[in-house]
């Protein structure tokens, strides 16, 4: 929804940064064509605040040598200007209730209470369904982990005045709950600052909420498994292995004493296997293809090199089913872990084919940003283990 704008600022306005040529309307939108007077990616920064005083949003745009704009825009009869300021009316929020987002908020919530009462507390919900509430610190620390690292992205993207949804969750009523959640970003990415600002904002967030979230679980009395459950009541059991990071969060609770004994009968509370699906999630993210926050932050550090980049994820996903598929035994059912590789090798053959998200101005990305981001990198080889999971007989 955007409000009633002012007139937009002059050609005199912005003469400070920006020599504008011409100067042309389509309805609310103003396109003001010429040439930076400081370097293209602090053009926006400079002029942003005078724009949002008259009630409009402003991105810059390059104008290719076929009469288009980076941002799709159809100016063969513009001015031969290399640059185009783009002024809209500024948005002020959603219109209205968010409901798609607030149904999958609830439905995921739904999902994760029953997933994680039957599965992760032993809770015969069938029996008592008002027990499913029990897993409430599960659900939440689950759904706050996602939910994080999505409103990183969303408060970045805010930010840099770019058009983007709220969270929208997706329920899978097994194991996690939840297959994660997506934010859609719909608006034109400025230049590369903002891509990585974006791209990197999740995962950061993501993993400050994981962390705190492990920390805490591994803090919590475990949670005592039914006898039933030891004496064969499933016939299979999935066996959950530890990333870097969560190892080194355990060595930490224990080494300042914050740790809990275990007796028997007794598994970790299930908040820490929601730190752990962050982790997992993370890695996953992290995956240097496409428009995961991984390709965002790789393309906006290298530039359009990352295509290549992201061409050998496929095959090295590939090869990592083939080693586990060879090298591990079979698994009591169907499909083993290499399973899950394979499927992301297929997953990231369709997010390369697709391409990399694109900035207006594709200026070079300072070193800062650089190595924070070989930094987040760094972070998401810790949430990574070659068999996460498997399959073995309870």
């Amino acid at each position: 929804m955007s409000r009633p704008a002012d007139e937009p600022p002059s050609p005199a306005d912005v003469a400070g940064a920006f020599h504008v040529a011409a100067v042309r309307r389509d309805g609310d939108t103003v396109r003001y064509f010429g040439d930076p007077l400081v370097p293209p990616d602090a053009v926006v920064d400079e002029l942003a605040p005078l724009f949002a005083r008259r009630g409009f949003d402003l991105r810059l745009e390059r104008q290719s040598a076929t009469g288009t704009t980076d941002g799709g825009h159809d100016l063969v009869s513009a001015p031969s200007q290399p640059y185009a300021l783009v002024a809209e009316p500024a948005t002020t929020g959603h219109d209205g209730v968010p409901w798609l987002n607030v149904a999958l908020l609830l439905a995921t919530i739904g999902s994760a209470l029953y997933v994680g009462a039957s599965s992760w507390y032993y809770i015969p919900v069938t029996e008592q369904p008002l027990r499913v509430f029990e897993a409430w610190p599960f659900v939440a620390a689950m759904l706050g982990v996602l939910g994080i690292h999505e409103l990183g992205h969303y408060a970045a993207a805010r930010y840099y005045g770019v058009d983007v949804t709220l969270p929208y969750f997706i329920p899978f009523p097994s194991l996690l709950g939840t297959l994660g959640a997506v934010i859609n970003i719909r608006g034109q990415i400025p230049d590369r600052r903002a891509l990585f600002d974006i791209g990197v904002a999740g995962p950061l967030a993501g993993l400050v909420a994981t962390v705190v979230v492990t920390v805490v679980g591994l803090t919590l009395e475990p949670i005592t498994v039914p006898q039933s459950v030891l004496n064969g009541g499933a016939e299979y059991a999935f066996r959950f292995h530890d990333p870097l990071l969560m190892q080194g969060l355990q060595g930490f609770v224990e080494f300042v004493g914050w740790g809990v004994e275990y007796g028997p009968n007794e598994a970790v509370h299930p908040v820490v296997f929601a730190g752990w699906a962050g982790m997992f999630f993370t890695f996953l993210n992290l995956l240097p293809v496409g428009q995961l926050d991984g390709g965002h932050i790789v393309r906006a550090i290298v530039g359009q090199r990352q295509e290549t980049i992201a061409a050998a994820v496929p095959g090295a996903l590939f090869a990592l089913a083939g080693f586990l598929y060879l090298t591990r035994d079979a698994p009591p059912i169907g499909f083993g872990v290499w399973s899950l590789w394979a499927f992301w090798g297929l997953f990231s053959t369709g997010l390369a084919y697709a391409g990399p998200a694109r900035p207006t101005v594709d200026e070079p990305l300072d070193r800062r940003r650089t190595l924070l981001g070989v930094a987040t990198f760094a972070l998401g080889i810790a949430c990574f283990t070659p068999v996460p999971f498997e399959i073995v007989l309870a």
